[in-house]
């Protein structure tokens, strides 16, 4: 564990108390806040802005996504066309096993591409984000890796690389399979990544409507319709989880995502991922602490040319608290040190945790506020010398 003082510079009139530690390793899991409960065994409620995990039941449990896990599909799609790899007139063939797998014969949901037909790209994104084609899907995953085994390997790799580290995905489609499976919290994560990095096909998970050939599909995510600010994402349903739902709304420029699972029926699912919205909205305020630029600590450095780096915010830092909160909270500057360069300015190299009793906890990434390169071979071999002899308090 490594621990040396950081400087925080909070602004007044917000009254904070800060007590800073900073320490090495991983924090602890946050547990629910207050007393609002849900009827979905699994939950979780997150900020946007601040990634603030403001409610959450069971969140660290494996389950199975069900059509949920479709939003991994999707990130691959969004992946290859931010790359060039493909474009949205892109023409997949439907094979036998997607149709027999995930089309018509299938009875799940289905796009219904016709056998040996072919479809764009941009028509089965619709399929997949308005009518939950599982066939759409094998369809994409067969022409991108060719099998849908190889294209779920890409998905796990991917997830993976986006910090879904308890995420193992076995098909494209969310259909029942006995190691395919996400927790709560990395399907909240994964909305936020979809939204913030492919911020311009996100469009599709609000598409209400969607002709194809004789077909007319309606978006399946009921929350769209309820009027409080919801444009996406996704819902699932499998026998061994139950109704699960994963959506984001607005409201005065916050944004939320709710993750449910294991919900009895269609209309429990709608009315609980409700209610986690409209509470969160209703309970939690943004406060900001820190402007853009603002040094906001140090983390050590072994072996560069400077000991320590500076650490800043991407923009302002603000975080959410209950709006009956006494404000007074906790800071802690959270990395794996001591660093070791080279480090780039703008590199996420820590995070500041802000708690406060009975309240959401923050987790603000921070980013190196200057280039440490490396420091001259004698430095390298004082500094070990040093922690040797006295460990890094010095």
């Amino acid at each position: 564990m490594v621990s040396n003082s950081s400087r925080l510079w909070l602004f007044a009139a917000f009254a904070l108390i800060i007590c800073v530690l900073m320490t090495g390793g991983v924090s602890a899991k946050p547990k629910a806040k207050g007393e609002f409960t849900t009827k979905a065994k699994w939950a979780v409620l997150m900020d946007a802005d601040t990634n603030s995990v403001l409610f959450e039941k069971n969140a660290d449990e494996l389950m199975p996504p069900a059509s949920m896990s479709k939003l991994m599909t999707l990130a691959v799609i969004f992946r290859a066309l931010r790359a060039g790899e493909l474009s949205l007139d892109s023409e997949f063939s439907n094979s036998v096993y997607a149709w027999r797998t995930g089309g018509a014969p299938s009875g799940s949901s289905a796009m219904f591409v016709p056998l040996k037909d072919s479809a764009t790209l941009g028509q089965l994104l619709q399929g997949i984000t308005v009518q939950s084609g599982n066939d759409a899907c094998i369809i994409v995953a067969e022409g991108m890796s060719g099998s849908e085994e190889a294209f779920s390997d890409v998905m796990t790799e991917y997830a993976s690389e986006i910090g879904l580290k308890d995420s193992t995905f076995r098909n494209s489609t969310g259909l029942p399979h006995p190691d395919h499976l996400m927790t709560a919290r990395d399907l909240g994560k994964l909305a936020l990544y979809i939204i913030k990095e492919y911020p311009e096909y996100y469009h599709y998970f609000s598409q209400k409507e969607y002709r194809y050939r004789k077909h007319i599909f309606y978006n399946r995510n009921p929350l769209i319709y309820a009027g409080i600010g919801v444009d996406g994402l996704k819902t699932g349903y499998i026998k061994a989880s139950g109704y699960g739902l994963v959506a984001s709304a607005k409201q005065r420029g916050q944004r939320l995502v709710v993750v449910v699972n294991g919900l009895k029926s269609k209309k429990e699912r709608s009315k609980e991922g409700k209610r986690l919205l409209q509470w969160g909205f209703r309970s939690f305020k943004q406060w900001k602490l820190f402007d853009a630029g603002v040094t906001i600590g140090d983390a050590l450095v072994w072996g560069g040319n400077k000991r320590y780096v500076d650490l800043t915010g991407k923009g302002a830092v603000s975080i959410l608290l209950p709006r009956t909160t006494n404000r007074k909270i906790k800071a802690s500057i959270i990395y794996e040190g001591p660093l070791k360069p080279p480090i780039k300015k703008g590199d996420q190299v820590a995070y500041l945790r802000v708690t406060a009793p009975n309240a959401a906890v923050n987790e603000i990434p921070l980013y190196a506020a200057e280039d440490i390169e490396e420091g001259p071979i004698w430095m390298k071999g004082l500094e070990s010398l040093l922690h040797l002899a006295f460990g890094w308090v010095l």
